[in-house]
């Protein structure tokens, strides 16, 4: 099944964000190399794809666990998370309609 993933970041989250980042991408890489990631990305702080110092106010994930416990689990072991970059994550089923 697909879960929605739901990230909010902490204030001022750009520094612990750029420490973490090749460890996130590298958990997301492996995900998509499975064939489970449908989608992920940041939330940009500003009504910009490119927002700078700005930086970002959380993250979505969209992709395929068995269950609610393992997307559940793997979102707790999100680099992001445990450095502090993430203030709160939401895990949710998600059914995908379209496209």
């Amino acid at each position: 099944m697909l879960y929605a993933i739901i990230s909010e970041d902490v204030a001022d989250s750009l520094p612990l964000r750029q420490t973490a980042r090749p460890d996130h991408l590298a958990r997301l890489h492996a995900l998509q190399a499975e064939g489970r990631l449908i989608l992920a990305g940041p939330h940009p702080a500003i009504d910009n794809d490119a927002p700078g110092d700005a930086g970002f106010t959380g993250s979505l994930v969209i992709a395929e666990f068995s269950d609610l416990v393992s997307a559940q689990t793997w979102a707790n072991a999100d680099p992001y998370l445990t450095i502090g970059a993430y203030a709160k994550v939401t895990v949710k089923p998600f059914k995908k309609v379209l496209p």
